[in-house]
């Protein structure tokens, strides 16, 4: 079997930092690979993988700001389906915009949708619904107009979080630093328990920093560490008491979210979209619906076992799972 995996090409596949479509992408690549796949990666040229690459944007754009986006873009795509004969399917990882070639070649496409950016594209998802096959990655994510071959969870990659048994004295804040992921939230729920809360991720929302989080900054209790690398992401997730995820939008997985409980960390957050599915009330964390109750469980974070939340996600969401989940939904694409 040939497999393309159509990466963005906002960030290297996989980040330096931040990039969770391209985090994922590469997840499924290396994952494909190491079941003997044979699989071509379209991402940006300075991406890795044990699979074959190709590209036409050497860098990022975002990191790259000479570079036009709708132009990287279309030559990123055409480039693509302009081979699209050589594979036996195309994996999308490019949100709707691949859908509008998708009618122009007879390789079958699957598109993992990773959420909803605005009501505004669903049209295009619906246009091309009859001749694609769209996964969901969480089953709270699934538009009501549309069809979907499978469900299939994010995976991680296991071997990049270690597991801590004793963590340190604080509590940890990691993700995009923006209205909707609850920054500010956070650091009130850390303050009204006493506790140092660490704050680390991209800063998306400039203003908000700047007017909200900035000022809460003491180097002491509220502390800023930046957006982090797989190294200091690894440490400080292994080492936080618990991750509070207060999101206040539909957030259709959450990766980080994972990814602490992979470390043994337990995750405290709204109860929305897909939470009740990565997160086991009482047994992985909590899901709660106001702040009060996220104060509460942090008194109550003793009762949660580390040891639980790490063999949950070994269990549910590694790279290996969602490979193999992925091959269910190929061979009945291939066989059809």
């Amino acid at each position: 079997m040939k497999v393309a995996i159509l990466s963005p090409i906002a960030w290297r596949t996989p980040p330096h930092l931040y990039g969770p479509w391209e985090q994922v992408a590469s997840n499924i690549a290396e994952g494909l690979v190491a079941k003997g796949v044979d699989v071509t990666l379209f991402a940006t040229g300075d991406s890795i993988t044990r699979g074959r690459l190709a590209y036409t944007c050497e860098q990022p754009y975002s990191e790259n700001p000479s570079i036009d986006v709708k132009v990287a873009e279309c030559l990123h795509i055409s480039h693509l389906f302009e081979r699209a004969g050589e594979f036996n399917i195309i994996h999308n990882h490019y949100d709707f915009l691949p859908l509008t070639y998708s009618k122009l070649i007879s390789t079958p496409m699957i598109s993992t949708i990773h959420g909803f950016s605005s009501s505004l594209i669903v049209p295009v998802y619906k246009k091309y619904n009859g001749n694609n096959y769209y996964v969901s990655i969480s089953n709270a994510n699934r538009h009501p107009d549309l069809q979907y071959a499978a469900t299939v969870y994010n995976g991680i990659n296991i071997d990049d979080f270690h597991f801590v048994e004793q963590p340190k004295d604080y509590l940890l804040f990691f993700g995009r630093i923006h209205p909707e992921k609850g920054t500010r939230e956070a650091i009130a729920v850390a303050k009204q328990c006493g506790k140092k809360i660490i704050i680390a991720g991209l800063i998306q929302d400039q203003d908000y920093f700047d007017n909200y989080i900035l000022p809460a900054l003491d180097n002491k209790d509220v502390v800023y560490a930046g957006n982090c690398g797989p190294e200091q992401r690894n440490e400080l997730l292994g080492n936080a008491l618990a991750l509070l995820h207060l999101i206040s939008f539909e957030e259709p997985f959450g990766l980080s979210v994972v990814e602490a409980m992979c470390c043994g960390t337990p995750v405290i957050a709204f109860n929305r979209r897909a939470m009740p599915e990565l997160i086991l009330h009482g047994r992985t964390g909590f899901l709660i619906t106001t702040l009060a109750e996220a104060e509460a469980a942090i008194l109550k974070l003793s009762t949660i076992s580390r040891i639980t939340c790490s063999q949950w996600v070994l269990n549910t969401f590694s790279k290996e799972k969602m490979a193999d989940e992925y091959l269910n939904p190929y061979g009945q694409i291939l066989n059809a």
